[in-house]
């Protein structure tokens, strides 16, 4: 029983995991860290409420509605994601699209039974298991 668990545990894919929620709590106390520190306090000044809108409510039928913390919420949220798609999202996606060449696509063609695109080498299709003629060689090629 043990040894099935010290072998779940050791598995590549466990550790990886592990590790990036790891990284992923750390970061998120950066990105928190830095649009509370920087980016509420700007918004506050823009807006004149010193970047904390908790204390805005309104009161219908002698009900409070405290729309202030939503609105503190949803600020830093949208914050949040806009640091991280230009800091992190946007120069990587542009650094994989520099650095990594991508593959050749190869030609594809339905497949005769089930019509899903298969690699015009392929002899059987994946989907429906169908056997497929290969397609010849072109000549002068």
């Amino acid at each position: 029983m043990l040894k099935g668990f010290r072998d779940f545990m050791m598995r590549g894919n466990v550790v990886d995991m592990a590790v990036g929620v790891v990284i992923g709590a750390a970061f998120t106390a950066v990105v928190t860290g830095f649009v509370s520190a920087f980016l509420t306090p700007l918004v506050g000044v823009v807006v004149g409420a010193a970047g904390d809108f908790s204390s805005y409510k309104a009161t219908v039928a002698g009900v409070t509605f405290p729309y202030g913390q939503f609105l503190n919420v949803l600020i830093a949220f949208v914050m949040t994601a806009a640091v991280l798609y230009f800091c992190v999202v946007l120069p990587v996606t542009r650094a994989t699209a520099r650095y990594l060449p991508k593959k050749p696509a190869t030609p594809k063609r339905p497949c005769p039974e089930c019509l899903t695109e298969i690699p015009e080498a392929a002899r059987r299709c994946s989907a429906c298991t169908a056997h497929v003629e290969p397609v010849p060689a072109s000549a002068g090629v």
